[in-house]
């Protein structure tokens, strides 16, 4: 075959922009390879908008403005890929640190992060520090990083079973077995505040409205305290339950609402707004009871919206039903009410383990080692069998 020099077109003769889009159809290694032709063919590579590009392709969240040292999208690109890289191979000491937390006495019942969470990879300027607390009475803050102990409270009277951080405070409440709550200053350790509840703590959350930190505490008794998370003082107190446990939801994604599930299923759960802080509000405070027949199981909030709820509970099967949380004004008053849009039960499987929201209308759900991601309304959108042994917890970034 013979070209003539009309018909052939030399690499040499594309311009930038035609460079560029071909290169947008290479892999990552193959682009690299590529940057070391020539001078054109490298400008061509270095491109922000393939680099660009091919973050947004593999991950759905990125931002080089947060992260230092990251001011370029190829060096982001490459860091983020080398870290998953280095998880996925998880050689200690090599890929990643691990550190063991040692100077507790007894078991630790619970950890919390006391450091902000901030998204910093591969820039060798991490540092985080975690609280424990311990059966041996002691809470403990810690440089994971190091593996070295901060500081360390005296021991106190009785087993602590429960903790909960305010890292923006520099704060810290713990809970022990007989229902005293404590407060803790970050940096030092200094015990800042107690307040006693009418009875065991069964849990706790942390939620705040326009930059003020409350401590909402469950009780084995069906009694309900909220706190003001800067001293302990007592904002409000409710009895929602006759002996009976409670469990709480987090907050919802707008801050306003508290799933509060008792541990007796001759009970429904109900819904607390946490604008609501007056005695007298009681219909701007809790819900009517929602119409689950049985124990709640799990639940959790849809993030995209602002106050939608998920729900799972067992009657013979699993079911799961969801609802958005209103208020709904009428005439002469305004209520809380839960409005069901969907429901759907789940396939006989072994039980349930996780459970995770995604957006408006997806629900991620482990059960033993299969996960399975369903819309709301019950349709399986995918399945994975990845796992060899249960599943534990889901995390969604």
């Amino acid at each position: 075959v013979v070209r003539t020099p009309e018909s052939t077109m030399s690499a040499a003769s594309l311009s930038l922009d035609c460079i560029i889009h071909l290169f947008s159809y290479l892999e990552v290694p193959d682009l690299l390879r590529a940057a070391q032709v020539n001078k054109a063919w490298n400008e061509a590579a270095e491109t922000t908008f393939l680099w660009r590009n091919m973050c947004l392709k593999r991950w759905a969240f990125c931002n080089i403005s947060v992260i230092p040292g990251m001011r370029s999208w190829k060096k982001y690109y490459l860091h983020r890929s080398n870290l998953e890289s280095k998880m996925k191979s998880g050689q200690p000491s090599v890929d990643y640190t691990c550190k063991a937390i040692r100077g507790h006495n007894g078991v630790i019942h619970e950890m919390a992060y006391l450091s902000e969470k901030e998204h910093t990879f591969a820039t060798g300027k991490v540092k985080s520090t975690v609280c424990t607390v311990s059966s041996d009475g002691t809470v403990r803050a810690w440089n994971i990083q190091e593996g070295k102990q901060i500081w360390s409270s005296p021991q106190q009277g009785f087993p602590l079973v429960g903790i909960i951080t305010f890292p923006a405070f520099n704060l810290a409440a713990t809970a022990d077995t007989e229902g005293t709550i404590k407060l803790w200053h970050g940096t030092t350790g200094e015990e800042l505040s107690t307040f006693s509840v009418s009875s065991i703590p069964s849990c706790m959350v942390a939620y705040t409205i326009k930059n003020n930190p409350f401590l909402m505490v469950g009780t084995e008794e069906g009694s309900l305290h909220t706190l003001a998370a800067t001293d302990l003082s007592q904002i409000l107190y409710k009895k929602l339950f006759q002996n009976c446990g409670i469990q709480l939801s987090l907050c919802s994604p707008n801050g306003q609402w508290i799933l509060v599930c008792p541990g007796d299923a001759a009970f429904s759960p109900k819904v607390f707004n946490t604008y609501a802080t007056q005695p007298e509000d009681d219909d701007l405070m809790l819900s009517s009871p929602l119409p689950i027949i049985n124990y709640c199981r799990m639940m959790c909030w849809l993030p995209a919206e602002s106050a939608r709820i998920a729900i799972l509970y067992k009657n013979e099967m699993f079911h799961i039903d969801s609802f958005d949380i209103v208020i709904e004004k009428s005439k002469y008053k305004k209520k809380i009410t839960a409005k069901q849009i969907a429901s759907f039960t789940l396939p006989a499987q072994q039980p349930v383990t996780s459970m995770k929201g995604f957006g408006k209308q997806t629900l991620l759900i482990a059960a033993g080692p299969e996960l399975t991601v369903y819309s709301l309304s019950g349709t399986v959108l995918m399945a994975f069998k990845d796992h060899h042994k249960t599943i534990t917890s889901i995390w969604v970034v």
